[in-house]
């Protein structure tokens, strides 16, 4: 009897790419139920050294290419599908994406956010949890949808804020739990979707929690 073949996922990054890295090292493990058949980046990011590194496709479809928002999008969306994968993970990608891709990639796009939404929700997750005097905030991946960090939350995991964090140290700590708590559910979903044709993510996907 053969193994399942691995899971086809696709990254999109924009800056170092510490969660691709996660990601490709986990892929590269004997058995992995799913593998990172491409990266696409709307800049030059220096995160696609991991995966020209890994020997995995690279693209980059910048804004300042295009004559309009409309466009890039379908050229996103045609990057992307060029690659073939089931699941599409945002990994550190700044910005919003748009209908074409939504609609080529129905149930089968997901996303970090560091904070514990719908808490904070936006760019600036940190920052907010600080100004508000949380004593607790964390990392969540959620599925993505037409809305600002509003999809469904598939998995979320706390993070202590202390005494002394800046902006940069508290953003460190959660990035750390973000990247374990990614492969998890990129692992989960691969498990999952291993005998199956049909979306990756499950109708009412029930949420997993990490403790701190």
């Amino acid at each position: 009897m053969t193994s399942p073949s691995p899971l086809p996922v696709v990254v999109l990054i924009s800056g170092t790419g510490s969660n691709l890295a996660a990601l490709l090292r986990a892929a590269a493990v004997p058995g992995a139920p799913f593998e990172v058949v491409g990266v696409v980046a709307d800049v030059p990011a220096p995160g696609l050294e991991h995966a020209r590194g890994a020997g995995v496709p690279t693209a980059v479809v910048a804004m300042a290419d295009f004559p309009d928002r409309a466009a890039w999008d379908r050229a996103l969306a045609d990057a992307v599908a060029a690659l073939a994968p089931r699941l599409v993970v945002l990994a550190g990608f700044m910005r919003l994406i748009g209908a074409p891709l939504l609609r080529a990639f129905p149930a089968a796009i997901i996303n970090t956010h560091p904070a514990l939404l719908p808490s904070f929700p936006g760019s600036h997750a940190v920052r907010d949890a600080l100004a508000h005097g949380v004593k607790v905030t964390g990392a969540s991946v959620i599925e993505v949808d037409e809305g600002v960090d509003t999809g469904r939350i598939l998995a979320q995991r706390a993070v202590d804020v202390l005494d002394d964090d800046t902006e940069e140290t508290l953003h460190e700590r959660i990035k750390a739990v973000e990247r374990e708590m990614l492969v998890g559910v990129v692992t989960r979903l691969a498990d999952a979707a291993a005998a199956s044709d049909a979306a990756v993510l499950p109708a009412d996907p029930a949420p997993s929690a990490t403790p701190a």
